[in-house]
């Protein structure tokens, strides 16, 4: 990711158009006129400063002031999420009996003399499969140790009541002490549609193939609206869908059908649209991300067209997301947003389009630059070290798994 300096020039151009805003002389910016900031940017944006915009220009200049850059080496971006994970450990380490009280969360997996094994019965043996490409790729320089893999959407060890116990899980809240790991569909196991009738999965050729187009595509060309394209697994996503409705020169959010369609009534009274590949999805200058069950996996690849995300809650999580910086990479969304202030954040980008597009820039480089295939199997492999470290015993090959093999 660029150094500061990198963005010392769109920083002055936020606060000449603050100052704009609020009648300050623009020289008072930097003291003098530097090079860096030149006063006659200031007719470029002072139609479109106004107390409206203010609070995002101020949100988006504390953000670039305070920004620093990740540790590019060694998956270095995400390493903080391991130990943040792993802390409650620390103290009294992963003993047999605790793995054991919570055998039930998900499927055991050992790996023992740099073999995997795991027990015969998978709740979902593609996600399995996703797994376990990773755990074959890093078993070579890994200890003996034992492990429970939650293959389920939903987290399994909440923070102030029932059980506790190491559990791996892929996405998980700030209520939970699930363990992150990459999720399953980075290889294979994700959501299967008619797009993509065996998951998203293959994670390496689709941001190959993302980035390409993302890099290829002009930012004039991109549509101005706000674009989505999902079923409707929360109602979070409502507020966009009706706003499309009403206002269609400002976003095309329909709801596509999901397993559990019945009806019209599921697609709020609409019929469901067609799915809509990632490729598509680049032609729009404002990308619209919601979670779904958990968090969604479609973060990363829109990430990779190079338009503005506009990423709705905070809640859910996946192991790479602390990395992405709000208002740095994305801009932020309330989850409960009104069509009112969905409107207002649309609009302020379509004020404010050299300013939003750093943006889409930024979220860009992070993904291309700090999530490739090596950083995901990078993170498996510091991941399972560290916890191995903190086992208190030395596993013993359980006779009732099966091995894995590549």
């Amino acid at each position: 990711m660029p150094p500061f300096s990198v963005f010392k020039p769109r920083l002055c151009v936020i606060l000449l158009v603050i100052q704009h805003a609020v009648h300050v002389k623009p020289s008072n910016v930097s003291g003098n006129n530097s090079p860096d900031c030149p006063s006659e940017k200031i007719n470029k944006y002072s139609k479109e400063a106004n107390s409206k915009y203010l609070k995002y220009l101020n949100l988006i200049a504390d953000a670039q002031r305070d920004y620093k850059p990740c540790n590019r080496d060694r998956c270095g971006c995400h390493a903080s999420v391991i130990s943040q994970d792993l802390k409650m450990f620390k103290e009294k380490g992963i003993s047999a009996s605790s793995i054991q009280s919570v055998k039930a969360k998900g499927t055991k997996y050992q790996v023992i003399n740099h073999k995997v094994y795991r027990e015969q019965n998978c709740m979902f043996p593609s996600r399995c499969s996703g797994i376990e490409h990773f755990l074959l790729e890093a078993a070579p320089g890994l200890p003996d140790l034992e492990l429970i893999i939650n293959t389920r959407d939903w987290p399994q060890i909440p923070k102030n009541y029932g059980f506790f116990g190491p559990v791996f899980s892929f996405s998980k809240t700030s209520e939970y002490n699930d363990i992150m790991y990459p999720a399953w569909a980075f290889w294979e196991g994700g959501p299967a549609i008619s797009l993509y009738p065996r998951g998203i999965g293959r994670w390496d050729v689709h941001r190959k193939e993302l980035g390409k187009l993302g890099n290829s595509s002009k930012w004039e060309e991109k549509i101005p609206k706000a674009f989505f394209r999902g079923s409707r697994t929360c109602s979070e996503r409502d507020a966009l869908i009706l706003l499309s409705r009403e206002k269609p020169e400002l976003a095309d959010a329909q709801y596509t059908k999901n397993q559990a369609w019945k009806s019209e009534a599921d697609t709020l009274h609409v019929a469901p649209a067609q799915e809509v590949s990632f490729e598509e999805h680049c032609q729009y200058k404002y990308l619209f991300n919601f979670r779904g069950v958990a968090a969604s996996f479609r973060l990363k690849h829109i990430l990779l067209c190079k338009s503005v995300v506009f990423h709705v809650g905070n809640e859910w999580q996946e192991f790479f997301y602390p990395a992405l910086k709000p208002w740095i990479h994305y801009i932020p969304v309330d989850s409960s947003a009104s069509k009112e202030q969905l409107q207002e954040l649309i609009e302020f980008a379509s004020h404010h389009d050299d300013v939003v597009r750093e943006i889409a820039e930024n979220g860009y480089k992070m993904i291309w630059n700090h999530l490739r295939m090596k950083d995901v199997s990078c993170y498996w492999r510091k991941l399972l070290k560290k916890y191995a470290s903190l086992q208190t015993f030395k596993p013993s090959r359980d006779e009732m798994l099966v091995e894995i093999k590549g």
